[in-house]
């Protein structure tokens, strides 16, 4: 198979599966360190607020959110940032740097004595975030060969999906047993282990030479860039309006024992494994019908949780449809972001992370307002359903554009191989 940036280079399938399995890795590493928060709040805010703590539980709860939110702007900020200035770098050592920056953060996440100190960290560990997933994708998709690039992202996003499944349970347990410091040092411990295998079995590739920052920003100059990272950031908020409140759905709603909940985060995650491999694989016939179906498919998981999250069955019926139809647009919308940023490649590969990022906070926020408003813990839901056909209105309205586009005689882009787009601002 031909596989280098800059020249042939033969590599054994194994050599290929071993590649893509360490770049999961790095994903499953990243889910790990993204989500276990959210099982240890508790614990952290117990340790690193204990005034607060002893006062008023709940208000310490709510100030140790923070650091939830502390590490998704970094995923914002860090993603463009990194990727448009290090376009040119070879993968494999960008890679290999973000992965010494994962490990160093999550270290000092675990061993700073303070809570602001541990809120810098954490700020900081999510730098090398969509930047990774990235670069990994291109690599990925590099290694698959033509007209795989989705099932390239979608390998590497399985690690992030499997994360939710085995890694955040396992690695909660360990914290709750342990100490939350123990289990960050777990995640670090999985980075370190990343960089070893992202090291021995990624074939060296070149960076793009003629990339530059100016080149790279000029993604931000396309209409039909902004109308994708819209579908990302709205669209998939649907999903965080949802996840962000499972638990009291599960215990206060559905009538389940607490015991029960990491039952039903493995439900999610089991979705969200499927449909991240589906989309992949979907996505590589066509982006623009892929995107419609798994909308209409989230649209519809959504009312039917809404409608049945009283009963044990249909609730977990209902989130394994809302993970999977959630986790299948991932690649979808990365792919999607790829086909209309023409020459700004890493930044579009990158940019995915940012605008899911958002969604978690726009999800979280709006699901909470209305809790906060009397509305019950099944409101949240429909806030999903509201910024899920949010994003179905910014995709007809993206692909309308396209149309508009070819009827003028320009190329556009519906998958992967396609003619590359003509024209500024597109």
């Amino acid at each position: 198979m031909t596989l280098s940036s800059d020249g042939p280079t033969t590599l054994s399938p194994a050599r290929i599966r071993f590649a893509l399995l360490a770049l999961a890795l790095g994903g499953f590493g990243i889910g790990a360190t993204e989500f276990v928060a959210m099982g240890l709040l508790p614990d952290i805010a117990r340790d690193l607020l204990p005034g607060v703590y002893a006062r008023s539980p709940e208000d310490a709860n709510a100030s140790a959110g923070w650091i939830i939110s502390a590490y998704a702007l970094g995923v914002v900020v860090g993603a463009p940032t990194i990727a448009a200035a290090a376009a040119r770098w070879p993968r494999r050592r960008l890679l290999l740097a973000l992965l010494t920056a994962f490990t160093l953060g999550t270290i000092a996440s675990a061993l700073l004595p303070t809570f602001e100190l541990v809120l810098v960290a954490r700020f900081i560990a999510a730098l090398p975030h969509g930047a990774y997933f990235g670069i990994a994708s291109l690599v990925a998709a590099s290694l698959m060969g033509p007209g795989k690039r989705a099932r390239g992202v979608a390998l590497v996003l399985s690690g992030l999906t499997i994360a939710n499944v085995i890694g955040v349970p396992a690695i909660t347990w360990l914290g709750q047993a342990a100490g939350w410091r123990i289990a960050y040092l777990a995640v670090a411990a999985i980075f370190a282990l990343t960089f070893a295998a992202v090291l021995l079995a990624v074939p060296w590739q070149a960076g793009d030479p003629n990339a530059t920052m100016k080149r790279e920003l000029r993604a931000f100059a396309r209409v039909q860039v902004w109308f994708a990272l819209g579908i990302g950031a709205i669209g998939f908020g649907g999903l965080f309006a949802v996840y962000s409140y499972v638990a009291p759905l599960a215990t206060d709603v559905t009538g389940l024992a607490p015991s029960f909940v990491p039952v039903v985060l493995v439900v999610i995650g089991l979705g969200m494994t499927v449909g991240n491999l589906v989309g992949g694989a979907l996505a590589d016939r066509s982006v623009r019908r892929s995107m419609y179906g798994f909308f209409g498919l989230l649209a519809a998981s959504l009312v039917l949780l809404g409608l049945t999250a009283s009963n044990p069955v249909g609730l977990c019926i209902g989130l394994f449809l809302v993970g999977g139809s959630a986790a299948a647009l991932s690649p979808t919308i990365q792919a999607r972001l790829m086909d209309v940023a023409r020459d700004s490649q890493s930044i579009a590969a990158a940019l995915n992370h940012s605008a899911l990022n958002i969604g978690n906070s726009l999800g979280a926020v709006l699901g909470g307002l209305a809790i906060a408003g009397g509305l019950g813990y099944v409101a949240p839901v429909w806030i999903g359903l509201v910024l899920t056909i949010a994003g179905i209105l910014l995709a007809l309205a993206s692909f309308a554009l396209d149309r508009a586009r070819g009827r003028r005689g320009i190329a556009v882009p519906y998958a992967t191989g396609a003619v590359e787009v003509v024209g500024e601002g597109y």
